[in-house]
């Protein structure tokens, strides 16, 4: 009689984890791990596609912060996930790109630990000084920069903004002072204040407060000018040299992430990105929403870690 009891238990719970795997993907929420905190870019991104991708999924997208490390916490909490569907990586050029090439131990191996889904598009960044800086221009703070040694220091909220930043100097032949923080909405106080002069930041942090005169915004840092802030010059027409390096995003499962959850999410979000009200509303956080193949992804990330690797090398940040 036990044995029979035994096998009829046994067979109940085959039966249970027949019935459970026979679920239709998805059958519960799915998280989008972002590398930066709340009020951030990647936060509102995060959000604004995830909330179209809930309705055609029928599943709630749940956006989980887990800033620091430039990106590497974000990542490596992918990485342990389970590869079944239910946690993507709406990561940045960051956790990417950088974190594996400024650590003499990487924390993970892109290239190996992920599964790409899709390219997501590219954000747009802005030089902005506090009211105390007297430039009004790329070329007055220069200017000031050289005429008082030392003097600035600048907000990196992310790394892009570091290496840009970074590169930035070097290339005037000024020196500046970076002074970290694990996103932009916690260096925005302190750039408010004075505390720290200026920031390369995305339009998502800074535009508020330059419509309110909080900050005066000089230059996008990207080639062209953006439309949000059209009468802003770009980098290229400010006198400075097109950076090898850019901010953009991607979305990627861990390892092993089987090829049918590849397909239909690549699917979805392509749909998602490709709508128009999704598209303005990220245009509106200075974000241009662009999706790829999984394929095209996966050598973008590898040629973006050759990339990045140069740059971090040009602009003098060495791996710790």
């Amino acid at each position: 009689m036990q044995m029979l009891i035994a096998t009829l238990v046994a067979a109940v719970l085959l039966l249970a984890q027949a019935a459970l795997h026979a679920q239709p993907y998805p059958s519960k929420p799915i998280r989008f791990v972002i590398s930066f905190g709340p009020g951030s870019a990647s936060d509102a991104l995060a959000r604004i596609a995830g909330q179209d991708l809930s309705q055609s999924l029928g599943q709630p997208v749940v956006v989980v912060p887990k800033p620091g490390a430039d990106g590497a916490l974000s990542a490596l909490d992918v990485k342990r996930s389970a590869a079944d569907g239910y946690t993507f990586l709406f990561g940045t050029n960051s956790a990417l790109a950088v974190a594996p090439n400024i650590r003499k131990e990487p924390p993970y191996d892109v290239m190996a630990d992920f599964t790409p889904v899709t390219y997501l598009g590219d954000n747009t960044f802005f030089i902005v000084v506090h009211p105390s800086v007297p430039a009004k221009s790329i070329a007055e703070l220069i200017a000031y920069a050289k005429a008082n040694p030392k003097a600035l220091n600048y907000a990196a909220g992310n790394t892009y903004a570091l290496v840009a930043t970074a590169m930035f100097a070097v290339n005037n032949g000024i020196v500046m002072h970076s002074v970290p923080y694990k996103s932009e909405p916690d260096a925005i106080p302190d750039l408010l204040s004075g505390r720290v002069h200026l920031m390369n930041g995305t339009s998502t942090s800074v535009s508020a407060h330059v419509k309110e005169g909080k900050l005066r915004v000089l230059a996008t840092t990207l080639s062209e000018r953006s439309v949000l802030m059209p009468d802003v010059p770009s980098f290229p027409e400010a006198g400075q040299p097109k950076f090898p390096i850019g901010p953009w995003f991607a979305l990627l499962g861990p390892a092993g992430l089987p090829r049918e959850i590849v397909v239909r999410m690549n699917k979805e979000m392509v749909v998602v990105l490709a709508k128009p009200s999704v598209r303005e509303l990220m245009l509106n956080q200075g974000f241009v929403a662009k999706s790829s193949t999984p394929e095209a992804l996966a050598a973008h990330m590898k040629e973006q870690l050759a990339v990045w690797k140069t740059a971090l090398k040009a602009a003098g940040v060495e791996p710790q």
